[in-house]
């Protein structure tokens, strides 16, 4: 299950997001907003923690530029959360750092790239390389 959020900078483009969702059959949580005014560090906690506590697999977060809601994530024991805006560094993150979660910038990405990033970054594996997990590893809290 994709766990996704987004505060009202991002809205739009969490619909977008959806809908590939729904059109790939993919089990996901929407834990809002719904395209109100409100603050993204909230929307942040709730798809970390969805996701630190097993609830989902892996979160989907959106604000205006992508950054104070990943910023807000990675505050979160367990979050690895990866602000994205090409496909190489969706697939690079997973791959690599085992990211968790992807953020992305409603007001910076257009719907397009964002779900091909979105794509990539649910289809890629981590490598389990041992030098990715030492890595990892050196970064956690």
């Amino acid at each position: 299950m994709i766990a996704i959020g987004c505060d009202h900078g991002g809205y739009e483009l969490k619909m977008e997001i959806i809908k590939y969702l729904e059109a790939n059959q993919m089990k996901y949580k929407d834990f809002g907003c719904h395209g109100e005014p409100v603050d993204y560090p909230e929307y942040a906690k709730l798809v970390g923690h969805a996701v630190v506590d097993g609830e989902c697999d892996k979160g989907i977060l959106i604000c205006g530029t992508g950054i104070g809601i990943s910023i807000a994530a990675n505050k979160i024991k367990g979050v690895r959360c990866a602000l994205c805006g090409d496909c190489f560094s969706a697939q690079a993150t997973r791959e690599h750092n085992d990211a968790n979660i992807i953020a992305l910038g409603g007001r910076v990405t257009g719907p397009g790239l964002a779900v091909k990033i979105v794509d990539t970054f649910l289809n890629t594996e981590f490598s389990g390389d041992e030098r990715h997990v030492r890595r990892i590893a050196l970064i956690e809290p």
